[in-house]
């Protein structure tokens, strides 16, 4: 694959390198939203069907995506809704207790929190070992070994959100599957950059937001809800989540009976008319690259940015633990820390500072030149550039 650069309106003087933060729109997204907008003028023209078609179709492309079945697929606002909706339907038994990664996002953080207090439940933050060199390795033993018989629901992120540090997600689910632990993901930083099998990494519930690697707009998510949940209780009874629902003519004629499966968690209003195209766009333009193929691009982009770091003698995380998409940097010690802010925005770099690091975040939209641009940028912040 080369740079897909040319499905962006990005501006051409900036280096974004913060997908991790917002994504770019594509121009299709673009195209599809301005098209909702105009039909809004005539709804006339919006029929029965066009609540469910599209919701369908957007389902297919994300079941696609995550190996599950489309009923399994919900629409939903946000990932803290996705959490809330899963944690209500998870009981907890004298004695038991959650588990949370050490710093992880503050939406799942506080969802498992309130759930614990709830249910006067231990909430165990678990991080790796403070003397380990690099943080992966320790780290992923260390949430294996808090996995016991008590836990009722481990909550975490696919990859770390501050550094893109990857956990074996596969070892991780096939832990709670033997324990009896609910194992919720929230996948809101990988899925569409990295691989996502909910069946191979036996997820109950994997929770995303869409405006990150899936190129969807802010306000609407998308999430899978495994057969953990089935017959479980939404958060809220939207009209669109029963059996009758697109018989216009009978809808009080109440139906009592959820749509299939994991449709009862479905927000209402959830066949927005301007942001659910623009997603829909996302999903399939993902699926025509593949995810492998995302991969694989943005591992050969910074290949230049591993090497220069190697030769400033930064260590670097093991390969195994490191997202190829999303990665905190560890400045070399002689980097000038404000002097290499003032050059970040003088050169147009658009990265995040997170937990101490510089998280780069990359994607297809990215070229050789942007690495090249932070490389030098770093390079001339060194404090001792001139000693």
């Amino acid at each position: 694959m080369d740079s897909q650069k040319h499905l962006f309106n990005l501006d051409p003087d900036i280096h974004y390198l913060n997908c991790g933060s917002k994504s770019p729109l594509l121009k299709s997204a673009e195209a599809a939203a301005v098209a909702a907008l105009i039909q809004a003028r005539n709804p006339f023209q919006i029929t029965p069907d066009d609540f469910f078609a599209l919701p369908k179709e957007v389902k297919a492309r994300f079941a696609e995506l995550v190996n599950c079945d489309p009923f399994q697929v919900a629409l939903i606002p946000s990932s803290s809704y996705g959490f809330a909706t899963a944690l209500s339907n998870i009981p907890c038994d004298a004695g038991q207790h959650a588990i949370v990664l050490e710093g992880e996002f503050p939406s799942g953080y506080f969802s498992l929190k309130t759930w614990c207090d709830k249910n006067q439940a231990a909430l165990k933050v678990v991080g790796p070992d403070k003397e380990a060199l690099t943080p992966g390795e320790s780290w992923n033993k260390n949430l294996l070994d808090s996995i016991t018989l008590e836990t009722a629901v481990v909550l975490m992120s696919s990859i770390h959100w501050m550094n893109g540090l990857k956990f074996d997600l596969e070892s991780i689910g096939q832990k709670c599957k033997t324990v009896g632990a609910v194992f919720i993901v929230d996948g809101t930083q990988s899925v569409g950059a990295a691989e996502m099998d909910v069946k191979r990494f036996k997820i109950d519930a994997l929770i995303c937001a869409s405006y990150k690697w899936l190129f969807g707009p802010y306000g609407m998510g998308i999430s899978y809800f495994g057969h953990a949940f089935d017959g479980g209780q939404p958060l809220e009874e939207s009209w669109m989540n029963r059996t009758n629902s697109q018989d216009f003519g009978n809808l009080t004629n109440y139906d009592h009976e959820y749509t299939e499966d994991s449709g009862r968690y479905n927000v209402g209003e959830m066949s927005n008319f301007v942001l659910l195209p623009m997603l829909n766009e996302g999903l399939k333009q993902i699926n025509e690259w593949t995810v492998s193929e995302i991969e694989r691009y943005c591992r050969k982009l910074t290949i230049p940015l591993y090497e220069y770091l190697k030769s400033r003698n930064v260590v670097l995380e093991e390969e195994q633990y490191t997202s190829h998409h999303l990665f905190g940097l560890k400045l070399p010690e002689d980097i000038d820390v404000e002097l290499l802010i003032n050059k970040l925005q003088s050169n147009k770099i658009y990265v995040s500072r997170r937990g101490g690091n510089l998280r780069v975040s990359v994607n297809v939209f990215n070229t050789a030149e942007d690495i090249g641009r932070l490389i030098q940028v770093l390079e001339s912040s060194r404090s001792n550039i001139y000693a």
